[in-house]
């Protein structure tokens, strides 16, 4: 080999070290005391070993002034490229804040649109690992450009490839828009913000005292705003989540979500779902003792966990296959509907329907939340957001109501009447457009004020409301319901409804896109 070839190797050698060491040995130092794992470390261990695949390690900066033009770091504060989770092809960049503060720039925003349209082009996920301080302000209108150029692409994305976002740091400003685009957001516990302007400006425009964990912190954004879906204890905790949640998801839009081997027999019965819904209507129980049942070896996989608790989504496997879980939860205000369950709730259909992931509903739902809070906040049209998102979704639906399903509540979980597949209902089912007590007040009301004995009539009239309008079988004589069923049979009864509908094919009226009431 020539002298002058082994310079060149030698320079290559010295620029991709350079890379590789991102912002210095002190800097990532400094990253590991704050609990926090260097942005390559991140992306190796959500990889498979070996697979990852880096793109434009050695792309610079472009900037000229502030002392800039000395200052050039091969990567320019974002690893990116390509690898493998459990042999499946992913996307995914992480932004370094050893270098720069991880700073938004002309040159690594192009990097991460070009990760981005290979990923789209390919048909893969894409991962993205926030810990940024912002956009350059060295670079000015370019890294605000840059910004927007990424907010285009996730927009482009969003449906044809689950996008995923973790918040590893710091993420502020016009960054937040770009993880709130995508489909889910995971935080981490004491090292992640997320808020559009800081407690600094908050305390100058409006004189409140807020601290960052407050604002922006991984539980105000999980349990408050909604906008995060999933909290994890450190980086590792986050990454190892990240790829369970792919272990559910298809690759793109086109695929169907992965299948398992289960040993968990399909005709399995479980005694206790018989005796697990209380006698009594108005008796709380957790609708998750329901779905642990009912599902692959009693794990699910739950999503949001902390926000909306009243309503519950997830993911789960039945039979082998993904599945999406809506289910309303009794333990919590009674199983109502509310403006952030409406909004939960929809976000969640919507994505499952994105993503081919038939979607299952139980149904214990005695109406929406009344009260002006609700109504002033818009509750008609938050509720119509779920409504919406269960009629226009086309992948198998498949409901079991287990006890109240009342008025208009009843027609919003996945009814037949919005193009739910397979409807089932348990014995202990009560579906009408109110509750029998309700009812009876406003059909009886002039009776009962007229009679001495009015509890008694009242109770009377309760049974034979419940006798002749709140039980499964009218709607089943009406087929609003396919089966009344036994609650032992639910797994074989989801199974096999859920097999006869894989070859489905449902279609929209031609349309540019709906208008779904924002």
């Amino acid at each position: 080999m020539s002298e002058r070839i082994e310079e060149k190797f030698a320079e290559l050698r010295r620029r991709n070290q350079a890379a590789q060491s991102g912002g210095g040995a002190e800097r990532t130092g400094r990253q590991h005391k704050e609990g926090k794992l260097s942005a390559r470390e991140r992306v190796e261990l959500l990889l498979d070993e070996g697979t990852f695949e880096e793109l434009d390690r050695l792309i610079t900066h472009r900037a000229t002034d502030f002392d800039m033009a000395s200052q050039r770091v091969p990567g320019d504060g974002v690893v990116g490229g390509y690898g493998r989770v459990d042999g499946r092809l992913v996307f995914v960049f992480a932004q370094d804040f050893t270098v720069f503060g991880g700073s938004m720039s002309e040159a690594n925003a192009a990097k991460i649109c070009k990760i981005m349209d290979r990923a789209v082009q390919v048909g893969a996920p894409i991962i993205g690992l926030n810990d940024s301080g912002g956009a350059r302000i060295q670079e000015g209108v370019v890294s605000l450009a840059g910004y927007a150029d990424v907010f285009l692409r996730n927009t482009l994305a969003s449906g044809v490839v689950p996008q995923i976002s973790a918040i590893m740091g710091p993420c502020a400003g016009g960054a937040v828009y770009s993880p709130a685009i995508t489909d889910f957001i995971v935080m981490v516990e004491g090292t992640s913000y997320m808020f559009v302007t800081g407690p600094d400006v908050i305390r100058t425009v409006t004189h409140e005292e807020v601290t960052k964990e407050e604002l922006g912190g991984p539980m105000t954004h999980n349990a408050t705003s909604g906008v995060a879906h999933f909290i994890a204890r450190d980086d590792s905790d986050c990454l190892a989540l990240i790829r369970e949640m792919l272990s559910f998801l298809p690759s793109n839009c086109m695929d169907d979500p992965p299948v398992r081997a289960c040993a968990d027999p399909a005709d399995r019965e479980d005694h206790s779902l018989d005796t697990l819904i209380p006698p009594e209507s108005d008796q709380p129980y957790d609708m998750r003792d329901v779905i642990h049942r009912v599902v692959d070896d009693g794990y699910f996989f739950e999503v949001h966990e902390h926000f909306a608790q009243n309503i519950i989504v997830g993911f789960a496997r039945l039979g082998g296959k993904s599945v999406g879980i809506v289910a309303n939860q009794p333990a919590v205000l009674a199983g109502t509907l509310d403006i952030n369950a409406s909004l939960k709730g929809a976000r969640f259909v919507r994505f499952c329907d994105c993503f081919n992931i038939p979607l299952v509903t139980f149904e214990d739902v005695p109406g929406f939340l009344p009260g002006t809070q609700q109504e002033y906040g818009g509750i008609i049209k938050h509720g119509a957001k779920l409504l919406f998102a269960f009629a226009e979704a086309t992948v198998p639906k498949v409901t079991v109501i287990t006890r109240k399903a009342y008025g208009g509540a009843y027609c919003v979980m996945a009814s037949k009447h919005i193009r739910t597949d397979v409807n089932f209902a348990y014995p202990t089912a009560e579906i009408a457009v109110m509750g029998p007590e309700g009812a009876v007040n406003i059909l009886y009301r002039r009776e009962l004020a007229k009679t001495k004995d009015g509890d008694k009539v009242r109770a009377s009239k309760v049974e034979e409301f419940k006798h002749l309008f709140a039980n499964p079988y009218i709607a089943a004589e009406r087929g609003y319901v396919d089966e009344v069923i036994e609650p032992r049979h639910t797994r074989r009864k989801l199974i096999t409804a859920l097999r006869m509908l894989e070859n489905k094919r449902d279609t929209m009226p031609p349309k540019k896109h709906g208008n779904i009431p924002l």
